[in-house]
């Protein structure tokens, strides 16, 4: 498997009109490899390669690609509830081990309920975050 790297760390991005971003790698050797990453990527982009420069049209949002756009944004939104509860679950397991150790069983309950309102606070965060891009996807 390649090693992937941000677009910005192996080139330079740059816009030529609203619609219209360039990508120029630091080394040519790059432009096939970065080619087939965007159109794999599935972003709905069709890239042109003329050998120094690729160049990347944004098509207009339509309603269906919004649509769809808002659905990424929620899953997501769902993969970091999901880091978020694998967090929690290692971070209850770290506060039992400490238990076995001779951790008293308040303060065990204490770091058990302080690492769930952890969770909730940032689970509440990333609903909110994830429901302000739905909206401002949706803006036409």
């Amino acid at each position: 498997m390649a090693l992937q790297l941000p677009l910005s760390q192996i080139g330079n991005i740059s816009t030529l009109d609203p619609r219209t971003l360039t990508v120029q790698p630091w080394e040519k050797s790059l432009l096939d490899e970065i080619t087939r990453a965007i159109i794999n990527a599935n972003l709905g982009l069709n890239p042109q390669n003329n050998g120094e420069v690729i160049i990347i049209s944004v098509p207009v949002l339509t309603e269906e690609r919004r649509k769809d756009l808002v659905k990424r944004a929620r899953a997501e939104g769902e993969n970091a509830k999901v880091s978020l509860r694998t967090q929690r679950k290692d971070a209850n397991d770290m506060v039992k081990s400490l238990k076995d150790e001779g951790l008293s069983e308040d303060a065990v309950k204490n770091a058990e309920l302080d690492v769930q309102n952890l969770t909730n606070s940032y689970s509440t965060k990333v609903d909110e975050l994830v429901s302000v891009k739905e909206e401002d996807i949706m803006k036409v």
